[in-house]
C-alpha cells in the first residue's frame, strides 16, 4: 500500500472523529498521531488533508448536499460522509492530485475497504457529478467564487453555492 494510500486512510480516521464524536481537529490529530505509529511523510501528508478538509467543511458539504440525490448529509453514514469530504477537499483545493487519482484510485476505494457493499459506488457517483460540475464551472474559479460568497457571510452553504453560480 502506498504511502499516499496510508495518509488518506489516516486523514479519513481523523475527520471519522471529528465527525462522530465532534472533536476538535487540533486535538484529535494530536490524539491520533499519539496512538498509532507512522512515519512523519505519512502523517504529515494526512494531516494537510484532514486539517484542509475541515477547514473547507462548508464548502465541501454543501456541494455534497447539492449532488447527492434523495440523501440529506447527516443521513449517510459517517465514513461515506467523510470519504466524500476528503475527496471532494482535493478536487477543490489540491489542484496537483487528477481528479481520476481523488475519485477512482483513492475515494472509491477507501470506501470499498471502510464502508458498506455499496459504498464504492454511492461514493463514485457522488463525486463524478461534483468534478463535472467543477469542470464546467472552471474549477479554480469555482473555489475562489464560493470562498467570495463565503466571506460575504452568507449563513447557509447552500446558498454559497448558488449565489457564487449566480443562481
Amino acid at each position: 500500500m502506498g504511502s499516499r494510500r496510508r495518509s488518506r486512510e489516516m486523514a479519513i480516521q481523523v475527520l471519522y472523529q471529528v465527525d462522530v464524536a465532534q472533536n476538535d481537529i487540533s486535538e484529535a490529530l494530536r490524539v491520533f498521531c499519539e496512538h498509532f505509529e507512522a512515519p512523519e511523510s505519512i502523517r504529515d501528508f494526512a494531516i494537510e488533508l484532514a486539517a484542509g478538509a475541515h477547514k473547507h467543511r462548508a464548502e465541501i458539504d454543501a456541494l455534497i448536499k447539492r449532488f447527492s440525490e434523495h440523501w440529506r448529509l447527516e443521513r449517510m453514514p459517517a465514513v461515506d460522509r467523510n470519504i466524500l469530504r476528503l475527496a471532494v477537499f482535493e478536487l477543490l483545493h489540491r489542484p496537483d492530485i487528477p481528479a481520476k487519482v481523488s475519485i477512482n484510485d483513492e475515494a472509491v476505494d477507501l470506501g470499498k475497504k471502510f464502508g458498506s457493499e455499496d459504498s464504492g459506488s454511492f461514493i463514485n457517483g457522488i463525486l463524478d457529478r461534483v468534478r463535472l460540475h467543477l469542470e464546467e464551472a472552471g474549477l479554480s474559479n469555482k473555489v475562489l467564487e464560493v470562498n467570495a460568497a463565503s466571506e460575504q457571510g452568507l449563513d447557509d452553504p447552500d446558498e454559497n453555492v448558488q449565489r457564487a453560480e449566480g443562481s
